[in-house]
């Protein structure tokens, strides 16, 4: 198979140069960039829904 053939660094490249082609270099920043604060808005939620999930363990706990 095609696909399997290019798998490693060959697969980095080829992934790239599509990415560059279908965005536009100056677009590629931008894209970067929200993706990062996508990931930081996800980490703050996650870390959120832990403490939410761990005071809601502590009161049934307590309750008992």
């Amino acid at each position: 198979m095609f696909l399997a053939d290019i798998m490693g660094p060959d697969l980095l490249i080829v992934v790239l140069v599509i990415v560059v082609l279908l965005f536009g270099g100056a677009a590629i920043p931008k894209l970067a960039r929200n993706l990062g604060q996508a990931k930081s808005e996800f980490e703050k939620g996650t870390k959120s829904s832990n403490a939410i999930d761990e005071s809601d363990a502590i009161t049934t706990e307590v309750d008992k």
